[in-house]
């Protein structure tokens, strides 16, 4: 049996039963009802031209997050609301204060990218309720947002005044009261041309589909799946999407660990992990891909792609992290880099899926770092990922965990650099002497990103600024060796960083 995809748009509550289950959410606004006011620009989710905001409802509260619409799966609205920027304009035909604030601060030249921005802008619109956002919340909603002709300082211009304009009010109670009757309590299966899409509510459901296809694509955020679709025309048969099922949203903390639920956003799952690594962590919870991927891609995703240079592997590994992975035969936890086996192979058994990750919480003794080297500040991949851990014992290295992306096949530990460290002082000596063993432990490729060469040093580089800021005499702090300290922290006052205002 087959059930409908159901979700509220413009007003009404809609019905789709009869497309694809991969059609694009960008796809059913374009072609089936002719909104042609969200763009298609890359179709992978890089250039924000697509961009609109999904509508969750959880706990009776509506979460209201801007998304990639060319790569989000048309099933994957099932019991959520949409928006595109048709729903913005008032019904007395005045502009919404963002449409009027891009119109009088001249943020839009051919008009191709300003939908995104629109709605991008938007979503920060909600989210400060009536408060002035400051010039890194604006940086941080628009990093998923290309524009080749306008440049940035209008359309920032515009974000500084629709506060300043007179306010629209949003009914989220409203808007709950719609949603609640299309929540689902049972697994449902959407089923077009063969081809089924199934939508489990319980963790208990989704062992037992997994278990009866092991084959079945798994699909949680879309950030890397949406791409096979419309970057590889890859047929994905069945699908068994994660999105709905409350079990893996869960973040809890116990025993010295916090544990992430396989399903947590990446956005949440940042947000919850920096409250304990704040500054070791918040400059890549910024950088790691934009804002709207982060709303939709989960950390058990990143996890589970594997690929070399996914940013949240290195620091999960140096951290020493455990992935728990789950089937019908029960539970068993791994550290981390035990899951990899070689590129785009991982240890798991017919049947099994990443259910959760316990990272471990801040030890007495522990210094640790993380670094990303790449072309853009925002929204680009790594050329070099790397995460470094280590814990003294009076002046002695007694444990060291160095990861890095970007280096090798899979996310890999540098274990002849570890045993160097190991037993020696934490001090420039030690440390040179270590930074040239990274050179058995990696022999990176070159790519279009950066050369073997430029690998190599940045990372021996890499390991010598993590001593930089964690020796002993005399530290440095990270404004004074991150260029964008300035930006992550969201001031606009290096002096006022430096005495730590």
């Amino acid at each position: 049996m087959s059930e409908p995809i159901r979700f509220y748009y413009q007003g009404a509550v809609r019905e789709v039963s009869h497309a694809a289950p991969t059609q694009t959410i960008l796809q059913h606004l374009r072609e089936t009802l002719h909104c042609t006011g969200t763009k298609e620009g890359c179709a992978e989710g890089d250039c924000g031209a697509c961009t609109v905001v999904i509508g969750t409802l959880k706990d009776g509260q509506v979460d209201m997050r801007a998304v990639n619409s060319c790569i989000q799966l048309m099933p994957t609205l099932d019991g959520r609301a949409l928006f595109s920027v048709e729903d913005l304009q008032q019904r007395d035909g005045q502009l919404h204060p963002v449409q009027q604030a891009m119109v009088e601060c001249h943020g839009s030249q051919c008009g191709f990218c300003t939908p995104g921005f629109v709605m991008s802008l938007w979503g920060m619109y909600l989210k400060q309720d009536g408060a002035q956002p400051t010039r890194c919340q604006i940086d941080n909603a628009l990093s998923g947002n290309l524009c080749r002709c306008t440049g940035y300082r209008p359309i920032i211009d515009a974000a500084m005044r629709m506060g300043q304009l007179p306010g629209v009010a949003f009914d989220r109670a409203a808007l709950a009261a719609q949603l609640a009757p299309l929540q689902r309590s049972v697994a449902a299966t959407y089923r077009v041309g063969g081809q089924a899409f199934h939508a489990p509510r319980t963790l208990d459901e989704l062992i037992a589909l997994r278990a009866a296809h092991p084959s079945a694509t798994l699909l949680a955020g879309s950030t890397d799946v949406g791409l096979w679709v419309t970057k590889q025309m890859r047929e994905l048969g069945d699908i068994i999407y994660l999105g709905h099922i409350k079990a893996l949203q869960v973040i809890s903390q116990a025993n010295g660990m916090l544990d992430i639920g396989a399903g947590v956003t990446l956005e949440d799952a940042y947000r919850a992990v920096c409250e304990h690594y704040r500054d070791q962590l918040s400059d890549m919870w910024q950088r790691f891909a934009s804002l709207p991927i982060r709303h939709a891609g989960t950390l058990g995703g990143n996890v589970a792609n594997g690929s070399p240079i996914g940013d949240s592997m290195p620091w999960l590994i140096a951290l020493g992290s455990e992935v728990v992975l789950r089937s019908a035969s029960g539970e068993r936890a791994m550290p981390l880099e035990a899951l990899y086996l070689g590129y785009q192979q991982k240890d798991l058994q017919p049947g099994e899926f990443v259910q959760a990750l316990r990272v471990p919480l801040p030890r007495a003794g522990v210094r640790f770092r993380t670094y990303k080297l790449a072309k853009r500040y925002d929204q680009d991949i790594s050329a070099v990922c790397a995460a470094f851990s280590i814990r003294l014992e009076g002046a002695l290295v007694a444990e060291a965990r160095i990861a890095f992306g970007g280096m090798a096949a899979t996310p890999k530990r540098a274990a002849a650099t570890e045993a160097r460290l190991v037993g020696q002082p934490w001090n420039e000596a030690s440390v040179s002497a270590a930074m040239a063993m990274l050179a058995q432990d990696y022999a990176p490729l070159s790519d279009m990103r950066a050369s073997s060469a430029y690998r190599l040093r940045a990372a021996q580089n890499l390991l010598k600024r993590f001593w930089f800021e964690t020796r002993d005499d005399a530290p440095l702090a990270n404004v004074d060796v991150n260029a964008f300290a300035v930006r992550a922290s969201g001031t606009n006052d290096v002096q006022s960083m430096k005495a730590g205002t």
